[in-house]
C-alpha cells in the first residue's frame, strides 16, 4: 500500500476514538502490551516523560519538546490527534515521520493487527516508539491520548511524569467527578518515579497526593513552585499555567544530572515552541483587520478562558464560528458563549460531528443566535465577508473545526 492507502486502511479498518467515540475506547492495556512484545519492546529503549491532564497536555508537550531541543538533544514527540495530516502525530526535532515509515511499518505488522483486533491508538502507538527507538532519539515527550491509567501510551517507565490539570471531560469514560477523572489521570503515577502537578483543586489534590505515597513517588505542585514568568510564543492566556508545569518538569529533570538545560534553553525553548515544533491551534492568528483567532479549547475548563480573553480584545462586532462533537455537554458549554454575537454554524466533517441544525436550536435556549452553514469552511467564508476591518472572527468549539479552517 502507498500512503495514502495505508493511512485510509488505519483509519477505516477499526474504530478510532475521535471519530466513533465509545466504541474505540479499550479497558485494558491488554492489546497494546501484545503489540510492544510482538515489536520487541522499543519502549524499554527509550527515555520518556509522560504527560497527561483534561487541558494543557499538548502544549506541555510542545513546550518541553523546544525547551530540549534548544537544549541540543534529539526530541521526540508523541501527540494526539493531528490537525491536518497523520504524520503530525509523530515527530523528531519538529519533522514529522516519513511516510515510508508509515507504510513499512503498517504493511510489515497487518496481518499481526488485524489477527488481534489493534485499535487506531495502540497501532499508533507502537508506530511512535518503533519510529523513536529505531531513530535513536536523546528522550521522547509521550502525551496520553485519553485518560491515563489505561491509556496505550501506559506501558513506559518514565524519567518524569506530568498531570497538567484536571477539568470534567470524556465523563463517559473516565467518569463524572474531579476526582475519579484525577484517579484515572494519576494511573501514570509510577514506583519511585516523580509527578508534576499542573494545577490542582481541594477535589484533586488528595487523588494526587494518595497515588503518589502509595508509589513513593516524589510530587510538586507547578502552580506553588515555579513564579517566573516566561515570556512564549504561545500566547493564549491558559499557557501562564503550561509554562509553569513545563518549567518544574524540566527542573527536576535537571536534577537527575542524564540531562542538561540551561536557564538560556528554558527562555529559548518557550519562546520558540512554534518554530521548533509546529504546534498549531492555540489562540493561532489567522489574521488582522478583522482579527482571526481559531483554537483547539472545546470544554468548559478550557472555553471558559478562551471566552474571557476574547472580551479583552477590542472589536466592533464579535464573529463565531462554531461548531462541536456530539458527545459535547451543550448544556455545561453554550453558557460560556457570549449573547452578544453573530453565530456561524457548522458541522465538523467527522461521524461524530454535531448536527448544525441541532446546534442552532440548543444555542438559541441560551440566547445565541445566528445562521447554519453546509461546512466548516462556508462558514468561514461568510464571517469573512460580514466582518469589517474593526471586527474579531473566532473559530472554534473542537479541534476538527479548527482542522478544517488550517
Amino acid at each position: 500500500m502507498n500512503y495514502q492507502e495505508t493511512i485510509n486502511w488505519l483509519f477505516n479498518q477499526l474504530p478510532m476514538y475521535h471519530l466513533q467515540g465509545a466504541s474505540a475506547y479499550k479497558k485494558d492495556l491488554t492489546n497494546i502490551k501484545l503489540l510492544i512484545n510482538h515489536l520487541e519492546n522499543p519502549q524499554k529503549k527509550l527515555k520518556c516523560i509522560h504527560v497527561a491532564g483534561t487541558n494543557g497536555k499538548g502544549s506541555t508537550s510542545h513546550m518541553l519538546a523546544s525547551i530540549l531541543q534548544e537544549s541540543g538533544y534529539k526530541v521526540g514527540l508523541y501527540t494526539s490527534p493531528h490537525l491536518i495530516d497523520f504524520k503530525e502525530r509523530i515527530k523528531i526535532n519538529r519533522m514529522e515521520i516519513s511516510e515510508d515509515f508509515v507504510c513499512d511499518f503498517i504493511n510489515t505488522n497487518k496481518v499481526f493487527f488485524e489477527a488481534n483486533d489493534m485499535s487506531f491508538f495502540e497501532m499508533t502507538v507502537g508506530l511512535a516508539f518503533d519510529y523513536f527507538a529505531k531513530e535513536k532519539v536523546d528522550i521522547a515527550i509521550i502525551e496520553v491520548g485519553l485518560g491515563g491509567r489505561l491509556d496505550a501510551t501506559n506501558i513506559i517507565t518514565p524519567l518524569i511524569s506530568v498531570i497538567t490539570n484536571i477539568a470534567l471531560d470524556h465523563t463517559q469514560f473516565l467518569g463524572n467527578t474531579l476526582e475519579a477523572i484525577a484517579f484515572e489521570k494519576a494511573g501514570i503515577i509510577k514506583p519511585n518515579i516523580p509527578v508534576v502537578i499542573g494545577e490542582y483543586t481541594s477535589e484533586t489534590k488528595p487523588v494526587f497526593m494518595a497515588k503518589a505515597a502509595a508509589n513513593n513517588s516524589k510530587i510538586y505542585f507547578a502552580a506553588d513552585l515555579i513564579s517566573n514568568e516566561y515570556q512564549s510564543d504561545l500566547i493564549g492566556d491558559y499557557q501562564v499555567h503550561n509554562k509553569k508545569t513545563a518549567v518544574e518538569a524540566i527542573a527536576i529533570l535537571n536534577g537527575q544530572n542524564e540531562f542538561k538545560v540551561s536557564e538560556t534553553n528554558v527562555e529559548n525553548g518557550l519562546l520558540n515552541v512554534i518554530k521548533n515544533t509546529g504546534l498549531q491551534g492555540r489562540w493561532q492568528q489567522l489574521g488582522v483587520n478583522p482579527k482571526i483567532i481559531c483554537d483547539t479549547a472545546h470544554n468548559k475548563n478550557g472555553l471558559e478562558i478562551v471566552m474571557k480573553q476574547i472580551q479583552k480584545e477590542k472589536f466592533d462586532t464579535l464573529h463565531i464560528v462554531l461548531g462541536v462533537v456530539n458527545d459535547k455537554d451543550l448544556e455545561e458549554v453554550l453558557p460560556l458563549f457570549p449573547k452578544k454575537a453573530i453565530y456561524y454554524f457548522c458541522k465538523p466533517n467527522i461521524p461524530r460531528g454535531l448536527d448544525a441544525q441541532f446546534l442552532k436550536e440548543k444555542a438559541s435556549d441560551f440566547g445565541l443566535n445566528g445562521e447554519v452553514f453546509n461546512s466548516v469552511s462556508e462558514s468561514y467564508v461568510k464571517a469573512l465577508q460580514n466582518a469589517t476591518k474593526s471586527d474579531f472572527i473566532y473559530i472554534g468549539g473542537s479541534t476538527f473545526v479548527v482542522a478544517e479552517i488550517l
